[in-house]
Parts: structure tokens; sequence; C-alpha cells
């Protein structure tokens, strides 16, 4: 049971530890996919073949023709080459709109199949379980965490108190931790869906590959890891730029109060980008939040300029308010759990 407001916010290490790719394995598979020059040569991939499905779509909603979209996303393989993410190369290549369409496109395609190949599924293997793989991860300890000592009297209460920001695209906090509570309380999973949708916050600051079917709220919506999905144009446009959700000030607002008002920011595998902490505070927080860090994928210098930059961000200047976890997500919740309780 969680007592303190706090906010979790999800990175791609948290992701990895679930079998997501990372952003530059991410990066790699789509600029083999915009290869379509093998295509041409008969030596078309999977990843082409799934990509090259939806360009008509794209041409009809962008108002332009399938051969302005190759050569956009001719500029994305090779750009590709001396990028870091596929995020980055659609930023430098602003002056051409189909580059980041065609993008967000390739975006949505392959966050879909990373969903459906991940070690979350669609549904629990056993019927009352968990739809994760035989393992330990993270998310289920999360779901602990949330449910452990807290009587579902007080569940609507508890779930309010917290608030989940991804920096990732997929839906894998939103899609499982529905079938945890409907384990530890004993309700059905479309109550604990309606629960999570009306009492917990969850934000995207760079959106998603779209909602849930059950979750609320407006734009296309994909069942978890459906990879043939036919809106996949549609979903993509959801997909949005730091800079594009920068300008999106309701939602701006809302991300920064749920983070201010946190007691305590629990960081999973986040990467410290200056433009993802830029979306969650816009000032010194004045209240001295506790900060826990996971991040197994900093180290030496570049963990502790993440650190001063993030103490400098968040106006947090004791040293003992910021908690350093060794090793993975799933660690962290482990190791601190009288702290995360608390």
């Amino acid at each position: 049971m969680i007592r303190s407001k706090t906010t979790f916010v999800l990175g791609p290490g948290a992701a990895a530890e679930l079998h997501f790719p990372g952003p530059g394995e991410t990066l790699e598979r789509i600029a083999a996919a915009l290869d379509f020059s093998r295509a041409s040569a008969n030596q078309m991939t999977r990843d082409t073949a799934a990509i090259l499905r939806h360009v008509g779509k794209l041409a009809e909603r962008t108002g332009r023709t399938e051969e302005h979209l190759y050569r956009a996303a001719q500029r994305i393989h090779q750009a590709a080459k001396v990028g870091r993410t596929i995020e980055g190369v659609v930023d430098q290549n602003d002056d051409d709109p189909l580059v980041e369409a065609f993008g967000k496109l390739a975006l949505a395609v392959f966050t879909l199949q990373s969903e459906q190949r991940s070690s979350v599924r669609a549904v629990p293997q056993v019927p009352g379980g968990v739809p994760l793989q035989t393992g330990d991860y993270w998310l289920l300890e999360l779901g602990r965490l949330i449910s452990a000592g807290l009587p579902r009297s007080q569940l609507e209460k508890g779930l309010a108190d917290l608030a989940i920001v991804s920096f990732t695209y997929d839906r894998s906090a939103e899609h499982v931790l529905p079938y945890v509570l409907s384990t530890a309380y004993g309700m059905t999973v479309q109550e604990a869906q309606r629960l999570v949708a009306g009492k917990l916050k969850v934000f995207h600051p760079l959106g998603s590959v779209g909602r849930l079917p059950w979750q609320t709220g407006e734009g296309p919506d994909v069942d978890w890891g459906n990879e043939t999905a036919w809106n996949i144009a549609a979903l993509s446009a959801h997909i949005r730029t730091a800079g594009q959700a920068m300008k999106d000030r309701a939602a701006l607002g809302a991300l920064r109060a749920a983070v201010a008002a946190s007691q305590r920011i629990v960081f999973l595998g986040f990467d410290f980008a200056p433009a993802a902490l830029d979306l969650m505070v816009d000032g010194s927080l004045s209240h001295n939040p506790e900060l826990v860090i996971s991040a197994p994928g900093l180290t030496g210098p570049n963990r502790d300029a993440a650190i001063r930059m993030l103490k400098r961000k968040t106006g947090v200047e004791r040293d003992d308010r910021v908690i350093l976890g060794e090793g993975r997500c799933l660690d962290l919740l482990k190791d601190f759990s009288l702290l995360l309780e608390s």
C-alpha cells in the first residue's frame, strides 16, 4: 500500500525489462525497413512489408502522393546513419512534414509489433491470472505495492493518489494493472478497468499507439499488440514530438500539476533526456520531493550529470532526498518497498 502521493516515471529502461526494444534498436529496425531499394529487388523484409501496407492510407491522410512519402522515408533511412533515436531524426528534419508523418507511422507499426512480442500478453495464460509471461517483472511488483494492505474500501483513493508518466508509446502499465487489481480484490477485469480509467492518472507526454478499447477519451483505439490493425495510419497521428507536446497547454498543465503534487517521484529506467524533464517540470518544485531513481543504463559521468541536472531542475538540494537504486527497476521496487509504501 503506497501511502504518499507518488508519481512513477517510466522510461526505455523499464520497457527493456519487459523485453521491448530500446531506442537504438528501434531506430536500426526502422532504418532497415525503410530501405525500399531492397523491396524493389525482391528482397522485401517482413518489417518493410508491414509498413508498406499503410502507405496508401497515409498518402490519403497527408494529401500527398506515395512517391513523396517514399522520398521522406529515404531521408529517414539516410539520417538514421548518424542519429541516435527516431525521434531525433524526425526533429532534425522538421523542414519536411512528411518525414514526421512517415516516422510516426513506422513508430506505430513497430510499437504494436513490440507489444505483441514483449513479455506482456494480450490475455493471461491462465484464467484469473496476470497477462505476463512466466517470470518476475517490475510491473507485477508495482501492482503488489499498490494493492498489498490496501482495503477495497480505500482503493479508489489509493489509485487517485498515484500517477504514471510513461515516455514510451506502449500501453503496458494500463493494460496489466487492471488484471492485478482483479486478482487482488476478486472483481471482474471490466470493473478493474473502469476503476483504472476513472481514478489512476496515466500520462503519455509523447503520445501512445492509441487507446486500449476500454479506455475513455478521444481518438482511435486498438487492442494490445494488434500488429495488423487496419487503422495504424490514424493511430500514428497521436504520437507527438516533444515540441508538439509542449504546445498542448491543457495536457502539459495536467501533467505538471500531478508531478508537483507528488511527495515522491520514482524514476524507472528513465533516460533523463532534457526535453522530457522540461515537459514534467517547468520550474523548481518548492516542496522538496523525494526522488527515487533506477537508471541501469546510465553509468559513470552520464549518471552523475543526470543526477545534477535532475536536482537542478526539481530544486531538490538535500542529498538525502535523492535515493539511487542499483540494478534493475524490479530490484528498486523490491529493495525499497518499505520506503515506497511509507
